[in-house]
């Protein structure tokens, strides 16, 4: 793994869209891999000031989710950037988005989800350590 240039990891900031009342999680495509999928997540800007609202803004351009930011999840550091997540309690979904024409979205379960993310190490982990995650015995 690299940095991409880059003289410290990229701060990637990630939202995990929750439907609480029914349970499920949103997951969207990646425009890189269409076949994968993963949460919309993306670089920290310093017009967003906090990082609970780059994850905000990543959900609403990715995904076309409007919700509230509840809840810091972690924060996972790796090789290439530090992903810090967030749960997003979804409100509303618009039907057009600015990246509508590059990805599908699909609301999961909590197994589907982790079964569709477990390409992506990091993003799994994140989802496992939220408030979907069923209680460890």
């Amino acid at each position: 793994m690299s940095n991409k240039g880059r003289s410290t990891p990229r701060v990637v900031c990630c939202a995990i869209p929750i439907a609480r009342a029914a349970g499920k999680v949103l997951v969207i495509t990646s425009r890189k891999r269409p076949n994968n999928w993963v949460l919309p997540k993306g670089g920290w800007e310093p017009t967003d000031g906090v990082l609970e609202a780059a994850a905000s803004r990543e959900a609403l351009e990715e995904a076309g989710v409007r919700g509230t930011i509840t809840r810091f999840v972690t924060t996972i550091p790796s090789a290439s950037s530090t992903y810090h997540f967030y749960e997003l309690d979804v409100a509303d979904l618009d039907a057009e988005w600015l990246e509508s024409k590059e990805r599908r979205r699909e609301w999961v379960d909590y197994a589907e989800a982790i079964r569709r993310l477990s390409w992506k190490a990091e993003l799994a982990q994140g989802l496992s350590l939220s408030t979907l995650a069923p209680p460890k015995r």
